[in-house]
């Protein structure tokens, strides 16, 4: 007779955990599925965090605009310093030399006791004369002997300033690598962001960008004359610098770049103040010291220093009619935007 046996059935636990399971598998499945509408940005969305990418880009630019400065400097005084020891080294060994004449002399005059001399010699006059000149001798030895000394400690002082300068040198490059690291990464990162855009959303972005352009580019305009010329006229150094400036429109913003195809907002600035026969500083913040300051708009000239931010990372010329001409951030050129565009309030401006 056969058995009827009743099919096994699974544990009441094993069932508990394959429930579990499943309805953990339905929910995240449902997350996903929830979240994947947001998981690409708007292009409004992407243009905001590529303008906050561009920005703190520029903040590292002006610090590895520093640095670099830094760097090129100490290059130039341990040059410097190397070549003044270079060259005391030398007086040092001619000194040297001349004391081993002197010495050599004396030796061969015959380095005897003066009383035992004066008691054999046969003519005691010319002695004496002998005497005076190992007496004259001596003081050219004492003399000699003072002046290797001082070159020593002199040497000695300098060779210890280089060193320092040396190490202050090793770590100005590991910062300078640091920012410059730094600023790749944030353009790195905007381009990442850009990159998923359509070839649709970013022809808008474009056209957008070129719109404001233009519309910045009219307000600067003489409406009188419909001139190129902005409303504000430049005189003196300052005028000299806006119209080198203005030579640049339309060359292409280059972090750490000075000119004269490619330009940063400070390397701009200190380029176009250097064709007007200025010296300014390279970096904004140091560019923000470098004459009077106005904080009035109403008192700002053509061709004046006009800085923005809080911490002074972005730095223009004025062109009259509240508009700038400067070199906005990685992906423009050389242009002029209104004050009120910025990104970030106006601090004042630096009359050089």
């Amino acid at each position: 007779m056969a058995s009827h046996r009743r099919p096994k059935q699974p544990s009441r636990t094993r069932v508990t955990v394959l429930t579990t399971a499943a309805a953990a598998a339905v929910a995240l499945s449902a997350q996903a599925a929830n979240a994947a509408p947001s998981e690409k940005p708007s292009k409004d969305e992407v243009k905001a965090k590529v303008d906050k990418l561009y920005e703190e880009a520029e903040q590292a630019t002006e610090k590895y605009n520093g640095a670099k400065e830094k760097q090129e400097k100490l290059q130039r005084e341990i040059s410097t310093v190397q070549d003044n020891v270079a060259r005391g080294q030398e007086e040092l060994n001619d000194l040297r030399d001349g004391l081993g004449s002197m010495a050599s002399a004396q030796y061969r005059s015959g380095g005897i006791d003066p009383s035992l001399q004066l008691f054999l010699s046969a003519d005691p006059d010319d002695y004496l004369d002998k005497a005076s000149t190992l007496d004259q001798l001596s003081g050219q030895q004492v003399e000699a002997l003072k002046k290797i000394q001082d070159k020593q400690r002199d040497l000695a002082q300098q060779r210890a300033e280089a060193a320092e300068k040396l190490k202050d040198l090793s770590a100005t490059r590991t910062e300078l690598g640091n920012k410059k690291k730094e600023v790749q990464g944030k353009l790195a990162s905007a381009q990442k962001l850009l990159n998923t855009l359509t070839a649709a959303e970013k022809a808008a972005l474009e056209e957008q960008e070129q719109r404001a352009t233009r519309s910045s580019e009219r307000q600067a305009l003489n409406t009188s004359t419909g001139s190129s010329t902005p409303v504000g006229h430049g005189s003196g150094r300052a005028g000299a610098a806006f119209a080198a400036a203005q030579g640049r429109i339309g060359s292409p913003y280059v972090y750490g770049a000075t000119g004269p195809s490619s330009f940063d907002c400070s390397g701009l600035t200190s380029w176009a103040y250097a064709q007007a026969g200025v010296g300014i500083p390279r970096t904004s913040q140091a560019q923000a010291n470098a004459g009077q300051r106005i904080y009035s708009t109403s008192d700002l000239q053509v061709g004046d220093l006009v800085f923005f931010f809080g911490d002074l990372h972005h730095v223009g010329l004025y062109a009259g009619n509240g508009q700038v001409l400067h070199a906005p951030r990685t992906g423009t050129v050389v242009r002029y935007e209104s004050m009120g565009t910025m990104g970030g309030p106006f601090m004042f401006g630096v009359r050089v």
